[in-house]
């Protein structure tokens, strides 16, 4: 049986460059107008590390920040790691996550966190 064959009209477009207005143009698309999403709130929302005290990196004590982050390590089922592992993976989220925007002393301060939660799970290195 001979199959039949619809004659189709080919449609040829020709794309043309058009200028945009210098101010589009400089704006950018619609696309990256808009402002970013930012992954690091979903994932303080979200995320199954551990539940914190409100304010637990705002004190200017390294060892009371240690202190509250172990007592909530221990405390909380929302973890997948070991205490210690969960622990020192938020003061880590929490230093990365603020970048630029850490003063010299917070930066300090949070740093000595990170040794002093090794020193109270007894994972002092030599």
């Amino acid at each position: 049986m001979p199959t039949l064959r619809r004659k189709t009209k080919l449609s040829i477009r020709v794309r043309t460059k058009t200028k945009r207005p210098a101010a589009a143009r400089a704006a950018g698309s619609a696309r990256h107008s808009r402002p970013a999403r930012k992954w690091s709130a979903r994932v303080t929302r979200t995320s199954d590390a551990m539940d914190l005290p409100q304010g637990t990196f705002k004190s200017g004590s390294a060892k009371k920040v240690a202190r509250t982050l172990k007592r909530a390590a221990n405390a909380s089922h929302r973890r997948k790691a070991s205490p210690f592992q969960s622990a020192m993976s938020v003061l880590n989220f929490e230093i990365n996550r603020a970048g630029k925007n850490l003063s010299a002393t917070r930066k300090r301060v949070l740093g000595r966190a990170k040794t002093e939660l090794r020193r109270a799970y007894g994972r002092v290195r030599p």
